[in-house]
């Protein structure tokens, strides 16, 4: 009972974060009501014994989606009355699209508590061992093709942002390897002075 109205709890203040994130006038403020969304979110999935899933949303949404949000919203002069011209002309596609999502969730709802219920977990059940299991083995390529993908992506975003600066001081590794002795070190032959 405890653990039902806690879930409530959690996705009543959901609602409400959800809701301030697009009502907000300032930007910094709908980003940390956007924290507070994904907190929360992640609160449901621990309730709902899904600790793999609470963990990764909140280090990845969390700890780094939302820092980068943040860094941008703050270094940018954003111009609120421009981006808030469209909202009335969007409002009803939104509201279809918002209808669509209850319906959907009204359903999922409907079937757990009509439809047929969960077989109980084993005791040593872990969501994490089971996810991994299923990832590693059944999906493994298709988590590796994934890698591949993202890494190239990482690479191409390094190289487009890259940009040579001509008043940096850098070492070329190739000139210093095919360096000789001769071209760097001098030796000069002077006569010796005597002692006076």
């Amino acid at each position: 009972m405890l653990e039902a109205v806690v879930f409530y709890a959690f996705g009543a203040v959901l609602l409400l974060s959800g809701l301030l994130v697009i009502t907000s006038r300032n930007p910094v403020h709908s980003a940390l009501f956007l924290v507070l969304a994904f907190f929360t979110a992640a609160g449901e999935w621990l309730l709902l014994r899904a600790e793999f899933l609470a963990i990764a949303l909140v280090v990845v949404y969390v700890g780094a989606v939302m820092v980068l949000f943040l860094f941008v919203v703050m270094m940018l002069d954003i111009n609120v009355e421009r981006i808030r011209e469209g909202f009335w002309r969007n409002l009803p596609l939104a509201l279809i699209v918002g209808g669509i999502m209850v319906l959907e969730m009204v359903a999922v709802l409907a079937r757990h508590i009509y439809g047929e219920h969960p077989k109980p977990l084993s005791p040593g059940y872990s969501n994490t061992r089971e996810l991994g299991q299923v990832l590693y083995t059944n999906y493994a390529f298709a988590f590796e093709i994934a890698a591949v993908i993202l890494l190239v992506a990482i690479i191409a975003a390094i190289s487009l942002t890259l940009r040579r600066r001509k008043d940096s001081r850098s070492q070329d590794p190739a000139l210093q390897v095919r360096a000789r002795r001769a071209e760097r070190v001098r030796l000069v032959s002077m006569p010796a002075e005597a002692d006076k």
